[in-house]
């Protein structure tokens, strides 16, 4: 416990004087008060290149929520999922659910259901993803992308500083923790210069029993120079995991060995008719320990947007597996409305 108060002081003293920022898919309310609907849509067409080919029309996401603040130094952030293709029992659910403290600029503190602050690419916001889908390191790797908890956390994305320190189950949403230690979480940027950003995630925890650990480090990138915009991270995790969680936002999730990594990086160049070009290449290997466990995705494809709140995305996905590659490269079509 000692160990955990350290970094609390550590996280306190980086983050004096900054802004706080959000957990959750979308910004809380900025009103005085009062409540805030809000959500996004995502209808998709999905082309598989297996064999035989397969295709289908689905909802990537379905989410619709309410934030708002109380008087005085209290607000709230609550969202609903109600996509059956995220949902492990195909019915909606709870997603989001977490009151915040923020009487202080300098640490907010919440409380409930959210994200795990860990990543670059799981953080950004579930509708502000500039593919798709997100990489297959961060929805392997960094899951369960949600659990319940506390969390403190300073900063934002125009701050030198940002950062955000979290005490979780480590079993994933929904899930009892079914052991006395708690997961240790934490995600720390610098932004020493206008166009760049670089930082880094950690998490410890027992996510099964008391006996068995999970170690998970993290570093990330990001270069934004007029409209072109480059981001890369990269992800270790090693120990025992709780299959049960899944991955995250419905991904199928593969078995892991004991040493697992992987990495992406993509470049976006925004022209001046809203028209996005993205490129991603990622590598995810499974474990460590064997030979031909490693998968390589390039994605190409385009963003378009209509206007704020409603875009359209189209990408293409070579998949190579190391060693054993079948035929699985797909298509993805994606048009997003947010309200």
């Amino acid at each position: 416990m000692k160990n955990i108060y350290k970094l609390l002081l550590v996280a306190i003293f980086f983050s004096l004087s900054q802004a706080s920022f959000a957990q959750g898919c979308e910004e809380p309310s900025n009103d005085e008060d009062g409540a805030k609907l809000f959500g996004f849509f995502q209808p998709e067409f999905d082309y598989k290149m297996t064999d035989p080919n397969v295709n289908t029309f689905k909802f990537k996401r379905a989410r619709i929520g309410v934030t708002g603040n109380i008087p005085y130094d209290f607000s709230y952030y609550v969202v609903m999922e109600n996509s059956k293709f995220v949902s492990s029992t195909g019915h909606p659910y709870l997603l989001d659910a977490f009151i915040s403290y923020k009487r202080f600029k300098w640490a907010t503190v919440s409380v409930g259901s959210f994200k795990q602050p860990f990543g670059q690419e799981v953080n950004t916001s579930c509708s502000g993803l500039h593919t798709i889908t997100r990489a297959s390191v961060s929805d392997q790797l960094v899951a369960p992308q949600r659990d319940m908890g506390i969390m403190l956390m300073g900063g934002n994305n125009d701050t030198k500083v940002k950062y955000a320190l979290a005490i979780m189950n480590g079993r994933g949403l929904l899930f009892e923790d079914n052991n006395a230690k708690k997961d240790i979480i934490g995600r720390l940027t610098f932004k020493p210069l206008e166009f760049l950003r670089i930082g880094g995630s950690y998490r410890y925890g027992y996510p099964v029993n008391n006996e068995d650990r999970r170690l998970s480090f993290a570093g990330e990138l990001q270069l934004e120079y007029n409209n072109i915009l480059f981001q890369a991270e990269y992800i270790y995790d090693e120990g025992d995991y709780y299959a049960a969680a899944g991955g995250g936002c419905g991904a199928e999730p593969v078995p892991l060995g004991n040493k697992r990594d992987g990495a992406y990086a993509q470049l976006l160049y925004m022209t001046p008719w809203n028209l996005q070009p993205v490129v991603k290449f990622e590598m995810f290997d499974y474990d460590k320990d064997l030979e031909n466990t490693e998968e390589n995705i390039i994605t190409a494809g385009v963003n378009y947007w209509f206007n704020d709140w409603t875009r359209i995305q189209v990408n293409y996905r070579y998949r190579a597996e190391i060693g054993n590659e079948v035929k699985n490269d797909d298509i993805l079509v994606q048009l997003q409305v947010k309200f």
